[in-house]
Parts: C-alpha cells; structure tokens; sequence
C-alpha cells in the first residue's frame, strides 16, 4: 500500500510551534456567517469546521504553510498491512473538563463521524472499523486500500466519550430535523481554545487553554468571533478598530482598504468552486409551470443554462478579480485537475436559445432557484445577476436567498430546483468532490450533497475505482477522466473557484490559508 503523504511511521514531531509570546492579546475578528452546531459532526463546512478545530482536535492535522500532514493527537502511526493503519496517541493529553484523552474516545469519535446523522461520512470513507489496541494506540482497519487516509481524518475531531454519554450526546444531532443534543450549543475538547460562550447571531468567545499539550506560535489569550452579515458594518468595524480582521471583505471595497496605512489585505486562491446544482431527479419540479416533466433532466437543457450565463462578466463586475472562472468542479490546486478539463463552455446567448428549443423549449420555462446570501463573496448578486442572464432566453427563475443556517438544512432536504453551492476540497484530492457531489446516492458518504440526484454508471465505476486504486498515474487518470464526465454531462453548472482576501490591521500578523480558515495558534497581535 502506498501513501503519497508520508504515511507510514513518524516521529511525534509536533513541535513546529514556538513558545507563546509574553504579552498576550485578544483577537476579534468577523465574518457574514454564524454557524449551525457546535457539534462536531453534524454539518460540513468549512467556516463551522475551522472553528471547531480550536476546540476539538483531530488525530492529524494541516501544517497552515505547507498543508503537509501533521501529528495531532497522534504522535505517530504506522503501516501493519495495507488494510490496517496503527495510530499511536500521544500521551499526557487532558480534555478542557480535565479528564484524560485516550483510545476509547479516539475510537468513539471515528465511529460517531460514521453514524446514520453524520454529515463526516464523507471524511470516514474506506474506514471499515476503528479498534482499541490498548490505552495509547487505535488500529483502523480499512474495506480497501486508501490513498488519501491521512488527509481525511484532518476534518474528524475527537470528543471525549464520557462527556457525550453524561450529557447524551452520542449521536450526531440530524441536520434535518429540529431536535438539539447538548453537543449543539455546549463544547468540550483538547484544543488550544476553549469555548467560553456562544451568544448566535451575536458572538462567541474562546478563552486560551492553559494546559494544552502543544506550543503556541501566536499570543491570543482571547479569541472573539463575531457574524456580521452587512458587509457595510463589518468594514466600519474594522476602520473603528472594533475588530482586528474581516474574513469576506466585499470586493468594492478593497481598493481604499489597501489604501489605508493602518490596514493590510493578504489574499491568494481558494480551494473552494462555486457552482449551481440541479433536480435531475424528480419527473415534475414543484412550482414550475412545465408540466409531467423535468426540464433539468435534459442535458440540452442544463447545457442551455450554463451556456447563458457569462461568468467572465460576473468576475469582472460581480466579483472583480476575486473570482477566476472554471469550467469543472475543482480548483487548480486539486488533484485530478488539468488545464483542459477546467475549460469552460462559451458563453453564448443564440446557442442556449438553440439547445432549449432543441429540447422542447422555445419559449423557455419557469423554475425555482435557491442561494445562500451570507456564505460567499456575493452570492446573492451572483444569483441575481444569472437570474437576469437566464431570462435573456426565456428561463423565468424565481430567486430566493437564505441565511446559511436555514439554506443548508433546506437544500439538504432537497427543497431546491436549482441552488448554488461552493465545495472547499479539504483533501486537496478530487475524489472529495465527486464522492459527494456526482457519485449515485448511496451508502456512507456516497452522493451525500448529490443534492440533484445526478446518476451515471460509468461516474459510479469511476469513482468507486478511485477510492481503492493506489497506482498513482492510473489514478490520476481516472481522477481528471470522471471530472471530464461531469463537465460532458453538465452535472453541475461550474461558476469560479473564489480568490480570498483577508482585511486586518496592519498590527496583525498570520498565515493566510487555502482553505479560508484563520489559525488561531499563529496569530500575533503586536
């Protein structure tokens, strides 16, 4: 078995960080998003998981400045065959209650990441069961050989099994459903932070933990986090000095804030593309005036959508410059990427007119669009500018935006005829995306945000091979190939891949990630 990512056995080589600094500090810092659960395993994104990863912390982890996997609360792990990986943990490791971190909750966290209300099946796929060997190490035995192990369970956290079953939280809260588990609003891990409160839609608070087991590179003593959807008020917040970093600045804004000599912009590319899905499912949309029959079924038709909108005008209007258009569901970081298979379709008003009356729609048709207004650089425009491109060859869309908490929970349960997503590719490794976005719905993480029902049985094939197949060319073959496949069968509507830049004052120093999140243990606040 071969692991690209030095997988087989490391030293317990955590010490990358430097000793904290004298003088400690709080950070504040906001962005247009609150999150849903403080529950670990309840709902995957990214804004949500980077918070939680000060709390609760993860067998490995990303080196902020490389992305190479770290030791976390495993100090080493080894090969025992290509089925079964032995995970040492590292000793001396107390939850925030005190207790001590160990292999049953290691091994209680794993499987509770694969219960039936997970939203991290994903992250656990291939993983067939997680066994104690004895207090200090866990075996994980798998159903096939699994290139991109170790860059999964940089997203499944740990929570203390005591605690979940005190407070009858052993069971992933259900995104879906109404019913809270006291891991919703209350948290206890290992990590460097402790949450002190969470106020929703106002703020939360994290106080430094005293007794973590790592070193810290940054000074914050306090951490404050605080959702401002206005991205008017959260620039004002930041020129008050009322916060120290706004995560999302809008983009008409960032000319005077370079400009300002108390402030600085860091930016660079995301991992994350933004796209729309769509209803291949159903035989009739709710709400559209076509009737006995699903316009979206059609390739033409989604062909037709894709082709009318101009995604070059958006970047340069709508997103200027922060958003490069893509013709595929992966940013360029992401393996199984190519220079041909991120070419986008031309725009072209007269050819989406031709396919739609190709199809049976000359005068076009009605249908439901859904998009979040608070989760990307403006989603909400964007939305509204493609609903005025489709009504150029007839599509009338009805435009309804949602705040994140209740847009996510609606889409997943696939009240949406249209809806935009953006996918963050936490594996750097293209089989994240297609696993959950064109895979058939299925068992585990199959097709679990294939919100659209897409379905092809050679996509299946493909991705299914992937999932086992460690020939690294063959694989990357087979990556770009299913990629190519979702680009041919329109499965998704591709948009851009996001350019994300972050505003601070300039007394601020960190690492700007990929994946948008802020680490905490590398701020510095002087």
């Amino acid at each position: 078995m071969q692991f690209k990512y030095r997988f087989l056995s490391m030293a317990a080589a955590a010490a990358l960080l430097l000793a904290p600094a004298l003088h400690a500090k709080t950070f504040t810092w906001t962005s247009q998003s609150e999150i849903g659960s403080w529950d670990i395993h309840t709902q995957n994104n990214s804004l949500q998981n980077g918070l939680h990863a000060y709390v609760y912390e993860s067998l490995v982890y990303y080196n902020s400045r490389s992305f190479a996997v770290e030791p976390a609360l495993a100090s080493s792990w080894k090969e025992i065959s290509p089925t079964q990986v032995r995970f040492a943990l590292r000793p001396d490791v107390k939850f925030h209650d005190g207790s001590a971190f160990g292999a049953d909750d290691a091994v209680f966290s794993l499987q509770r990441a694969m219960a039936k209300t997970s939203a991290f099946a994903l992250f656990a796929q291939g993983i067939d069961r997680v066994v104690k060997v004895d207090s200090r190490s866990i075996d994980i035995f798998l159903s096939a050989p699994n290139p991109v192990l170790l860059r999964q369970l940089t997203e499944l956290r740990i929570m203390s099994r005591s605690w979940a079953q005190k407070n009858q939280s052993l069971d992933p809260k259900d995104i879906k459903g109404t019913e809270e588990n006291f891991a919703h609003r209350n948290a206890m891990g290992t990590g460097p932070y402790m949450l002190e409160s969470w106020q929703p839609d106002v703020k939360m608070v994290f106080k430094r933990n005293p007794h973590w087991w790592g070193a810290m590179e940054g000074d914050v003593s306090e951490m404050v986090y605080i959702p401002i959807k206005s991205a008017a008020t959260r620039i004002a917040a930041l020129l008050s000095g009322a916060v120290d970093l706004v995560l999302d600045p809008a983009p008409q804004d960032l000319a005077r804030l370079r400009a300002n000599p108390d402030l600085k912009v860091v930016d660079g590319q995301e991992y994350r593309t933004i796209f729309f899905g769509m209803d291949q499912f159903r035989e009739e949309l709710p709400g559209s005036n076509v009737q006995g029959r699903n316009p979206l079924k059609d390739v033409r038709v989604r062909r037709a959508l894709y082709q009318a909108i101009d995604a070059e005008a958006i970047a340069r209007s709508i997103m200027r410059g922060l958003g490069r258009p893509n013709g595929t569901l992966v940013a360029p970081m992401v393996a199984g990427y190519t220079e041909a298979v991120g070419k986008r379709l031309p725009y072209s008003v007269e050819a989406a007119k031709k396919l739609l009356a190709e199809a049976g729609y000359p005068d076009g048709f009605e249908v439901d669009f859904a998009c979040p207004n608070n989760r990307y650089i403006n989603d909400e425009a964007i939305c509204q500018a493609v609903t005025a491109m489709w009504s150029r060859v007839g599509v009338r869309a009805r435009l309804r935006t949602l705040p994140l908490v209740s847009y996510f929970p609606m889409i997943k349960r696939q009240e949406a005829s249209i809806y935009m997503l953006g996918w963050g590719v936490t594996t750097f490794d293209a089989l994240n995306s297609l696993q959950s976005l064109v895979r058939t719905v299925g068992a585990g993480a199959d097709g679990y945000y294939n919100l659209g029902r897409y379905s092809h049985p050679r996509m299946d094939y493909l991705v299914d091979r992937i999932k086992v197949e460690t020939d690294a060319p063959v694989r990357a073959r087979m990556l770009t190939e299913a990629l190519q496949l979702s680009n041919d069968t329109v499965s998704h509507i591709p948009l851009h891949d996001q350019v994300i830049p972050w505003a601070m004052k300039r007394n601020v120093d960190l690492v700007h990630r990929a994946d948008n999140r802020v680490d905490i243990r590398m701020v510095r606040v002087h």
